[in-house]
């Protein structure tokens, strides 16, 4: 399995089934007050949800809405199911791409809460953008999924990756550290 994303080595990090319970609890929040709520996932969770590529993951990084009743369900969800207080964070909105493109994918759908997730080309330019590269032990590291879904895309080079996350972010945005880890994956037979 890949590497998880969180920082705590003692903390295992979130799984699947600790995962699908908070959001089923979450429908079930959102029921009660007779609204239907959509969350978009990213990073680790899709990995682990969608692709089975992981085993846990430090937090569940989405967009939702309708915004003030899902922070009330992570607030009474994190302190009924005894969950780090940003189990399920935005953070990642400074990270989307102007080319949002989501799909629901093989995600798991609950009674009051549609699970979205990008499709995995922007989820791959998403994850090279961040391009974390860990190094120590308990570093994040988005390296094992970068591998993942370039051999899940089928992408053959190292030019057809960068082109791809061109097509999510301006070129000018780019790091370069990016292309290193992108030509190194491939220059090592890794992907």
């Amino acid at each position: 399995m890949s590497e998880s994303e969180h920082s705590d080595p003692s903390d295992p990090g979130l799984s699947r089934t600790q995962i699908l319970k908070a959001l089923e609890s979450m429908s079930d929040h959102l029921a009660k007050q007779g609204i239907k709520g959509e969350v978009c996932l990213f990073g680790g969770t899709v990995m682990l949800l969608a692709f089975s590529a992981r085993v846990t993951t430090k937090d569940v990084d989405a967009l939702f809405q309708p915004t003030a009743p899902i922070r009330e369900g992570i607030r009474r969800i994190a302190e009924e199911q005894q969950l780090p207080a940003d189990w399920l964070n935005d953070g990642v909105k400074g990270f989307i791409s102007a080319r949002h493109e989501t799909e629901a994918g093989n995600l798991p759908q609950f009674a009051n809460l549609r699970l979205t997730m990008p499709v995995p080309e922007y989820l791959l330019a998403m994850k090279c953008m961040a391009a974390r590269m860990g190094g120590t032990a308990g570093e994040p590291s988005d390296v094992a999924d970068i591998r993942f879904l370039i051999r899940h895309l089928g992408l053959p080079s190292p030019q057809q990756v960068l082109d791809l996350v061109a097509l999510y972010y301006p070129a000018n945005r780019i790091p370069v550290k990016t292309q290193y880890l992108v030509e190194g994956l491939f220059e090592e037979g890794l992907v």
